[in-house]
């Protein structure tokens, strides 16, 4: 039993010490660029982020709007878990699923090209066209819809982005026909 003893505390040292290295004392955040070597031994100058600039790099974070229905909000959350990290060229069909799971539209939309969604959601599901020029400032559960060459892009705006197939935190690039939601 000694010797049980006595290496319980030399384990019980080596813990302690590994801990205390664990924790490093951190300096203080400088406008000087942080400097390090990379693999080949090369001094490499990165310049630090402070908290304005971060400010500028994400997606403004778009407010809910409680005129509109909580099925789409419900809507933005589901295309939102079942979206995946680059597109696969479904996007219509994505949101599509999402409106229905969520209760926004009573049935599955027919129309087969993005770039139609509107008209659909307005004629068929009681969806109003906004006035919204800016992607940004749709609210939470709006459905974006582009033109363009091919079939078009289709997205539901998030709190935090857009989101389709796919993730995104700035709108598609191609020209914005419309933002639609309902009541």
């Amino acid at each position: 039993m000694p010797k049980l003893t006595s290496f319980t505390i030399i384990c019980g040292c080596v813990f302690a010490a590994s801990i205390q290295a664990a924790n490093p004392v951190f300096a203080p955040v400088t406008n000087k660029p942080f400097v390090f070597q990379d693999a080949n031994g090369r001094s490499v100058s990165v310049p630090l982020v402070d908290d304005s600039a971060k400010r500028k790099l994400s997606a403004p974070v778009a407010k809910v709007d409680p005129k509109l229905s909580v099925n789409l909000v419900r809507a933005a959350t589901i295309a939102q878990e079942r979206a995946y990290a680059h597109s696969k060229k479904r996007c219509w069909h994505f949101v599509k699923e999402a409106l229905v799971a969520a209760g926004a539209v009573s049935s599955y939309p027919k129309t087969a090209l993005a770039k139609q969604a509107g008209d659909e959601l307005e004629r068929d599901y009681g969806f109003k066209k906004l006035a919204i020029n800016d992607p940004f400032a749709a609210p939470i559960g709006a459905v974006l819809v582009y033109g363009g060459k091919g079939a078009g892009h289709v997205e539901i705006r998030d709190k935090d982005g857009f989101v389709s197939d796919f993730r995104a935190v700035a709108p598609s690039k191609r020209k914005l026909i419309g933002v639609y939601a309902k009541a």
